[in-house]
């Protein structure tokens, strides 16, 4: 090799799931270096299931699908066939996180395959498991007997690459609901679906639960893809997450018998209220629960805050900023403790502010080790890489005028405070009211506004 020609790093292989199949094999590339991928040639035939034919796992019982499930998250810990392990090597060398947050995050996904929290699902978001196995006899007020079945349905599902949780939950959700399921994998996180589907199929070789699943890549937005597949005649409706290119890339297609089920855009804010500064303790502990919030995922998760409004004369709002800005750089469960440079654009943005003191007031470098903007308003541009924007406010309730329905997730100190704000902030939009430390999702409750199992399904009534 010549001494001037740069080293390129080696080209990811990805692995599709058709129907349960591991597919390989050198097809299209794309990306660019350090992470370019080739991915197997794209089948697109193979991708749908034919209509009229019912889902494979439609009259499965959902305690066998669950017993599956469970086993799925046992193989997933054992990893005896090391895919898993592979998956999340190749996640690192992809560089989208640090390699301690990846690492916790693909050891989680084997844990989220737990019964208690299958079977709080099904009760909280459908109303029970024989909604989803048969009819459920019910009748009207005028005396019609009828019966009510959630069935399942065809989904294609448009994932987030911002966790591999995202991936592990499409799967529970989608296998508990019964029906079929294409997942397009995005750029940023090629690897933890088809792991997952895997292991599905290592806990459950040849079941019907196993052909309803399906994960590959293309190019989002190729419409020699995108417009073959995304049709009524194969899907009932789109499961999209991301950003508004995606969902307006999906909606184009949406129309009669195809619905968009969106998990939008969010972000999430905190309410810090003045009875953090009754004491040292309180004003460290509302540090830490702060700045946990505020990096989750390292602060790519929607519920992530990245704008915590304090009550206060501002010398003790600078004092909650000075702690926050200590605790944003050190790592957690869904944390990393390994810094990354602030991106450019937004450190010239923060330069700008740092030559207004009588306005702005900045803790932090620009190494990704947590920085801190202390204002009146708002800032106008998008705090992210550990960064806060923390906003002065004499009444928690004035910071319900920044709350809109693109608001996901608002942590609130102290908790007794949430009974007097929840009403202003849903009816400003908000979705998600916590207790400040406490943005980390759980299942079985709304997301964005909706129970997703619900959505999953087509509620179909027998009458008469």
């Amino acid at each position: 090799m010549n001494a001037m020609t740069p080293t390129l790093a080696p080209v990811q292989r990805i692995r599709h799931v058709v129907k349960g199949v591991v597919i390989e094999g050198d097809g299209p590339e794309y990306g660019r270096d350090p992470n370019r991928f080739v991915t197997p040639p794209l089948d697109v035939g193979a991708l749908v299931w034919p209509r009229p034919a019912p889902s494979p796992a439609a009259d499965v019982p959902v305690d066998e699908i669950i017993d599956i499930l469970v086993e799925t998250g046992e193989v997933l810990k054992r990893d005896r066939s090391g895919l898993l392990a592979q998956a999340m090597e190749r996640s690192v060398e992809a560089g989208f996180y640090p390699r301690d947050l990846v690492e916790r995050s693909f050891a989680h996904l084997g844990h989220m395959f737990s019964r208690p929290a299958m079977e709080f699902m099904i009760a909280q978001e459908i109303g029970g498991k024989d909604l989803l196995d048969g009819w459920r006899e019910v009748t009207t007020p005028s005396g019609r007997p009828a019966r009510v079945r959630a069935f399942p349905c065809r989904l294609l599902h448009v994932i987030a690459g911002n966790s591999p949780g995202v991936a592990a939950n499409t799967v529970i959700r989608g296998a508990l609901t019964k029906g079929v399921h294409l997942l397009k994998l995005p750029s940023n996180e090629l690897f933890s679906a088809p792991a997952i589907l895997a292991a599905l199929a290592e806990a459950a070789p040849g079941h019907p639960l196993t052909r309803c699943f399906s994960a590959a890549y293309w190019r989002g937005g190729d419409e020699a893809v995108e417009g073959l597949l995304f049709r009524p005649q194969y899907f009932d409706k789109i499961i999209a997450w991301g950003g508004e290119s995606t969902i307006r890339g999906a909606l184009k297609y949406v129309g009669p018998g195809l619905e968009l089920v969106a998990f939008d855009p969010k972000t999430s804010i905190s309410l810090i209220g003045r009875e953090i500064f009754e004491s040292e303790a309180t004003l460290e502990a509302a540090a830490v629960a702060g700045a946990h919030d505020a990096t989750i995922m390292n602060q790519e998760a929607c519920t992530a805050s990245r704008f915590q409004f304090v009550e206060g004369a501002l010398d003790q709002v600078d004092r909650y900023c000075e702690r926050l800005q200590a605790h944003l750089g050190a790592g957690g469960r869904s944390a990393s403790a390994e810094p990354r440079p602030i991106p450019r654009a937004l450190r010239d943005e923060i330069d700008g502010l740092r030559d207004m003191a009588d306005f702005y007031r900045v803790w932090g470098g620009y190494e990704g080790r947590g920085l801190v903007v202390r204002s009146d308003e708002a800032v106008d541009f998008y705090p992210e890489g550990k960064v806060v924007n923390v906003v002065a406010v004499d009444r928690l309730a004035d910071a319900a005028r920044h709350v809109t329905v693109a608001t996901q997730t608002v942590g609130v100190h102290p908790p007794e405070r949430k009974s007097g704000l929840r009403d202003i902030l849903a009816s400003a939009g908000a979705q998600r009211i916590v207790s400040l430390g406490s943005a980390t999702p759980e299942v079985g409750l709304p997301h964005d506004g909706f129970y997703p199992l619900h959505r999953f399904v087509r509620w179909v009534n027998d009458e008469g």
